[in-house]
């Protein structure tokens, strides 16, 4: 069975951080693509980051450069987002996918920027 359980959300004050984790089962995760994406209120979801199969390649939405870092640990079956710097803008419920020979996602995990 294929999971993807994101934790790690919640509410912060602006210009705080957090760090999300994405665990992997079910698949062979050191062969997948991994992104971040987030869907506010209202909005359509949109990418925020991604990293490739072995983690060498990486890419981030502009409202994500500079703020946010995309990692993974393949020896854990694990993906992570260091958000740094929030804004109220970044409230959203964060995703995580995986890509490769099929397209997985987790449920999601909330993160509120507020004070």
């Amino acid at each position: 069975q294929v999971t993807l359980v994101e934790s790690g959300g919640g509410l912060v004050q602006p210009g705080g951080s957090l760090r999300l984790s994405c665990a992997a089962s079910g698949f062979f995760f050191s062969r997948y693509s991994m992104s971040w994406y987030r869907q506010a209120p209202g909005k359509e979801r949109e990418l925020v980051a991604a990293i490739g199969s072995v983690g060498d390649s990486t890419n981030y939405a502009d409202s994500a450069k500079g703020r946010f870092t995309i990692s993974r640990d393949n020896a854990k079956n694990t993906v992570y987002l260091q958000m740094n710097s929030l804004k109220p803008e970044d409230t959203a419920v964060y995703y995580c996918r995986a890509v490769y020979v099929y397209i997985y996602w987790g449920q999601g995990t909330q993160v509120t920027v507020s004070s």
